[in-house]
């Protein structure tokens, strides 16, 4: 359990370095150092990704740096699109759950590796549909796959909703706080069902680590330069989304 808690700090820093993208390590941490199962750990992570992000939206509110129209045009499609996510993840099986989690991983290297977005779209280019639609599709895979999804978040408020960066990264904690509690929901009436209960005691100890990593993270951030982190954490994420392919993979052809 030693390892556990240190990948709940981990997973706390790598928020607070990031910004974004330290989320997606709460499931493999869950699975592979708690030994929860699959479909428990989507649903433990929705939970305490949800209450990080919570409390890091406070500062940011305070200092008025959450754009609250972006989380409604964006936000509300997201919680349908979690919840949708989490209803139809009874129809997959753990494994299957966990090959689109390495999917996502991988994907969220890509991410990582892209330039951060620096310039808005002007407001002739920015559509609400566009918007709306980006966060009802990035709510599905928040919903089956229980990552917060900032790393996709991020980009659309920028290039999308014409947010300056800063802004976009309150707004975007305060939405995956929103799609979380959405997903966390209707997972709490899923889970009785398949023969699971939730571990409250370790999403509270995780959510607490996580929430003090994440501070540390914000204090370290600043001295080291972003884009050789996000490198870094670009083939961390590879080097995970392959092992947990590898080792799914046989179970899919099965």
């Amino acid at each position: 359990m030693i390892l556990a808690w240190v990948g709940a700090l981990l997973i706390g820093i790598s928020l607070g370095l990031l910004g974004s993208g330290g989320s997606i390590l709460t499931v493999p941490v869950l699975v592979y150092l708690v030994g929860e199962p699959s479909k428990l750990a989507v649903a433990e992570s929705l939970a305490i990704v949800g209450l990080i992000s919570l409390v890091g939206t406070v500062p940011f509110a305070l200092r008025k740096l959450v754009d609250w129209k972006n989380v409604v045009v964006f936000g509300i499609p997201g919680v349908v699109g979690t919840y949708l996510g989490a209803y139809l993840s009874q129809y997959l099986s753990g494994v299957l759950q966990l090959g689109l989690f390495a999917l996502v991983m991988l994907l969220a290297a890509v991410m990582m590796l892209r330039p951060s977005p620096t310039k808005t779209t002007s407001q002739a280019h920015r559509s609400i549909i566009k918007i709306g639609l980006d966060g009802l599709v990035v709510g599905i895979i928040t919903g089956l796959v229980g990552v917060g999804g900032g790393f996709l978040i991020v980009p659309a408020l920028v290039l999308l909703g014409g947010l300056p960066m800063h802004i976009a990264v309150g707004t975007s904690l305060l939405i995956i706080a929103l799609k979380s509690a959405s997903g966390f929901y209707k997972y709490l009436h899923l889970l009785p069902a398949q023969g699971y209960s939730v571990h409250w005691d370790i999403v509270l100890v995780f959510a607490l680590v996580g929430i003090l990593g994440s501070f540390v993270g914000g204090r370290i951030g600043v001295h080291i330069p972003q884009q050789q982190l996000r490198r870094g954490f670009a083939f961390f994420l590879v080097v995970m989304g392959v092992y947990i392919l590898w080792q799914n993979l046989p179970k899919l052809a099965g």
